[in-house]
């Protein structure tokens, strides 16, 4: 059963409807029909509300009739891609955020509504835990830690988009808003939070049992808590986080894979590279556009192919299948690797050669890693377009190497930084190249190319202003005040004056 939290959470997708931080909350119910709180009691119906904290994940790439993929949404504000699709009005919201003009009536709101309910669930595991009269200590704890990095994982999401947030640890009472928390007390909320499930010295630091693929473990943990820190700029924690990256490596649970394209295939999805990931699957997939909400596959392979090409067009060994031409790669994102890097095929493919339908910001680069590949949504039993099995890798053991040599460069404590980045280079089929931040950032854009971590890089490291100008299809630049999505008026109307705009919005 390689897709646990969905299969298991099939029943109990639908338990909580959805809802924002400022709308009328989530209404907890129970299959049963039995108050929450004399339904949640036992370990079994725990085990429930714990796969409905995890399934929210599987909403981000389409969620509140929004086209929302959680690597796209950053990618279109880098350097790396363009938006696409029919116009600059077809999902307005990604041009107007790739050029720095969102507007608090003009932004994705769906990953906002998405995690805030995974919040919501999580708070709920908290809530009721303390009822449940049948659970032992370690699974008690198990539950407990799974949920609180769960917590963290949903917050640094919104603290990354949108900085000052609503933050809050129990769930609100009527009539249900908060006015924002500073960045730095959300920062410290995430860090809290990820301490405490640390402490409780129970994750797994990989899961060995493939049924359980998609739960926390403890190198998940670690990572999220290296990628707040870094972006934070957080120092004081710098050793911390290189200890965390150091207690991944020295564990030889993980290791590169050996051929960087394979990873992408589905034999590839939670091989020793994958620390975690977003499971999708396509066999039996039964969401639909109208039901996004149910389970199944994800709609992010038809989003960002190119329209129109014929089924089965084979590029470099994948076979391609028609998509809606979103997220062209920029050319010269594809000319910047270096020659011989095995990561560039592997990550774009180059149909300037191949028969298609342009669309609006075409390149003839498109993204490869995940690609709607022929066979890939084979078994769907709803909308084809919707059910691509394609998992949404968040953390792999690449950026663990990369952020320890970064680190050690950082001043966080002794290593060999350049054998760490010549690991990763060196399955790029490269040569080694002296380590340095800069380096080492250059290179995150070619490992990630597509993965959604290259404009929160730029930003963390003062490179957004010099990168991303008005270039292109680009017609507004990138400045500090822009660090920050406007929050969706809906949430500001809705929460009694007390959430405020951000500022400059």
């Amino acid at each position: 059963m390689k897709k646990y939290i969905f299969t298991v959470g099939i029943i109990l997708t639908m338990i909580f409807s959805l809802s924002s931080c400022s709308d009328s909350f989530l209404d907890l119910d129970s299959p049963s029909k039995l108050p929450a709180d004399q339904y949640y009691t036992t370990k079994a119906h725990m085990a429930e509300l714990l796969v409905t904290a995890y399934t929210p994940m599987a909403y981000f790439d389409w969620s509140q009739k929004e086209y929302t993929p959680l690597n796209v949404m950053s990618d279109v504000m880098s350097d790396d891609v363009w938006p696409g699709g029919s116009s600059a009005t077809d999902n307005e919201n990604w041009h107007l955020m790739g050029n720095f003009s969102a507007t608090p009536e003009k932004v994705m709101h769906g990953l906002w509504i998405d995690c805030y309910t995974g919040i919501h669930r999580c708070n709920y595991v908290m809530e009721y835990m303390p009822n449940v009269t049948d659970i032992d200590d370690a699974t008690k704890n198990l539950y407990i830690a799974e949920a609180t990095v769960l917590r963290a994982y949903y917050y640094s999401i919104l603290w990354k988009f949108w900085g000052a947030i609503p933050y809050y640890t129990t769930n609100l009472t009527f009539p249900y808003v908060s006015a924002k928390s500073s960045e730095a007390d959300v920062y410290k909320g995430i860090i809290t939070d990820l301490q405490s499930a640390i402490a409780l010295n129970v994750l797994p630091m990989k899961e060995t049992d493939s049924s359980l693929n998609g739960r926390v473990t403890l190198a998940f943990a670690y990572m999220i808590y290296a990628d707040v820190v870094m972006y934070e700029k957080d120092k004081s924690l710098y050793p911390q986080a290189l200890t965390y990256m150091n207690d991944i490596i020295n564990s030889g649970k993980y290791s590169l894979t050996p051929n960087y394209a394979d990873i992408w295939t589905e034999a590839g999805e939670w091989n020793d590279e994958c620390i975690f990931a977003i499971n999708y699957f396509n066999q039996g997939a039964a969401r639909s556009f109208d039901n996004p909400y149910y389970v199944g596959g994800t709609v992010t392979p038809t989003l960002i192919s190119p329209y129109g090409v014929a089924d089965g067009t084979e590029c470099n060994g994948v076979k391609l299948t028609s998509g809606w031409g979103f997220c062209p790669v920029r050319e010269d994102a594809y000319n910047a690797f270096e020659a011989g890097d095995t990561r560039r095929d592997a990550s774009i493919n180059d149909l300037r050669n191949v028969k298609y339908t342009p669309r609006y910001e075409d390149t003839g680069f498109w993204l490869r890693k995940y690609c709607a590949r022929t066979g890939y949504n084979d078994g769907q039993v709803s909308d084809a377009q919707m059910n691509f099995g394609n998992d949404l890798r968040i953390y792999r053991y690449a950026e663990t190497l990369l952020n320890a040599a970064e680190l050690i460069l950082d001043g966080a404590g002794s290593g060999n930084a350049q054998g760490l980045l010549d690991q990763v280079r060196t399955r790029a089929g490269l040569g080694s190249k002296t380590a340095t931040i800069d380096n080492i950032i250059n290179e995150r854009r070619f490992e990630f190319m597509g993965e959604g971590k290259r404009y929160f890089d730029l930003v963390r490291t003062d490179k957004a202003a010099d990168a991303l100008g008005v270039t292109g299809f680009r017609i507004k630049a990138w400045t500090a005040n822009k660090k920050y999505l406007p929050i969706p008026q809906a949430e500001i109307n809705s929460s009694d004056g007390q959430l405020e705009q951000n500022t400059d919005y």
